[in-house]
């Protein structure tokens, strides 16, 4: 006697393959997270006393996912740029400046959502208020 019929059907052949094929291209499609460009345009001239700003990336749930501190000897640059491997989605980020001394200002929060297209996301950002 011979196996069933449907141990013989050709697509029960091929069956593991197309199985490997539908992960790999899960996990492709999963591993391409684009860098993203973060440029933030400091605004006015308050900045020329900075000398540290403190960025942090946090996601929807708040996790930190990118934190850079930049420190300048001078005045900080008319842009501040942050290269970032992020998913689309929702974030806020914690902007802290700090002067030559003392503690640093209150923070500015800027909300970003990223979509697909979204490679490089350019803002304005005026200088934070001694307390």
């Amino acid at each position: 006697m011979t196996g069933s019929p449907w141990r013989q059907h050709p697509l029960l052949k091929r069956l593991p393959l197309l199985v490997l094929a539908v992960l790999g291209l899960w996990l492709w499609k999963r591993g391409e997270v684009p860098e993203r460009e973060l440029v933030w345009r400091l605004e006015g001239r308050d900045w020329s006393a900075i000398r540290s700003i403190d960025v942090q990336v946090k996601d929807a749930d708040d996790e930190l996912v990118k934190r850079e501190i930049h420190t300048f000897t001078d005045s900080p640059p008319s842009a501040l740029i942050v290269k970032a491997t992020l998913p689309s989605g929702a974030y806020e980020v914690w902007i802290f400046a700090r002067g030559a001394s003392g503690p640093s200002l209150p923070p500015r929060v800027d909300r970003l959502t990223l979509t697909d297209e979204d490679i490089r996301v350019e803002r304005g950002l005026r200088a934070p208020v001694n307390r």
